[in-house]
């Protein structure tokens, strides 16, 4: 494959204009506040800028938590305004990666074949005790509704 250079340790710019050195930069950004640079040159508009990002952050977070009791996905709203949060601030930004580098090892861990091997014999057991249970009280108590349709 030609890469456009025939020198050890030149830059190759890549099919879409980005070079190889930019896109790693890219992927390993340094922690702080994303906000334009305009914001961030004005102490007063940056924390402004700050806060508001708090407020919206907040209000997704306590959407989240809300959905964990109430019909939603409260889990992925969460994550969202964490999301939201790391665009400004640091401590959220180190929680987030903290975060997604556990999700990225659980999903590792349920792709191993003998930990899938024992979530399958697991819910397999599972199944037969309810099974078990189901069919015992369907012996002794019948196939009968909790209200009586009779009496109406």
């Amino acid at each position: 494959m030609n890469t456009g250079s025939n020198e050890a340790g030149e830059v190759v710019t890549a099919a879409h204009g980005v070079t190889v050195d930019e896109s790693e930069r890219r992927d390993e950004r340094g922690l702080g506040s994303r906000a334009p640079e305009f914001v961030k040159a004005r102490r007063a508009l940056h924390l402004s800028w700050q806060v508001g990002v708090f407020v919206v952050g907040l209000a997704v977070v306590v959407a989240g938590v809300l959905m964990l009791v109430l019909p939603g996905p409260g889990w992925v709203v969460i994550f969202g305004g964490m999301a939201i949060w790391a665009t400004e601030f640091v401590w959220a930004q180190l929680v987030l990666r903290w975060t997604k580098r556990k999700v990225t090892e659980a999903a590792q861990r349920a792709l191993d074949p003998r930990v899938r091997r024992r979530n399958i014999i697991l819910t397999s057991v599972g199944l037969v005790v309810v099974a078990a249970l189901a069919g015992f009280y369907l012996w002794k108590f019948g196939l009968q509704m909790p209200w009586k349709i009779k009496d109406q």
